[in-house]
């Protein structure tokens, strides 16, 4: 494993942590009526994105035990690319979907390097 991708895991596993945290509890209709919790969400996945880009650079084996992670690097794309046209369901339908599943696959890295 690439020196870096610890360091990079613990970042994705922060952020998800934080959209997680933020999250709970709220609906959908809350989301889309809350601007900072959006943009903080929004944020915490360009991070989650952008870790997950910089992983496949320095380790691309690891970044590929990450469910989708070209699909999660493609979505930090669009949030920052495409800030204007960001639809808030999508943006939730990534809280309620794949979520959970980074989580699992990053803590499950983690654990393996002890």
């Amino acid at each position: 494993m690439h020196p870096r991708a610890p360091k990079l895991l613990e970042d994705i596993r922060n952020a998800a942590d934080f959209v997680k945290t933020a999250t709970q509890g709220v609906a959908l209709e809350q989301f889309k009526q809350d601007r900072l919790l959006r943009q903080a969400v929004e944020r915490n996945f360009e991070i989650i994105g952008e870790a997950v880009r910089r992983l496949e650079k320095d380790d691309p084996d690891t970044a590929a035990r990450i469910t989708d992670y070209r699909r999660i690097i493609a979505f930090r794309n669009v949030l920052i690319h495409g800030y204007d046209v960001i639809d808030p369901a999508i943006v939730w339908s990534a809280i309620a979907d794949d979520l959970a599943p980074l989580l699992r696959d990053v803590q499950a890295l983690l654990k393996r390097l002890g």
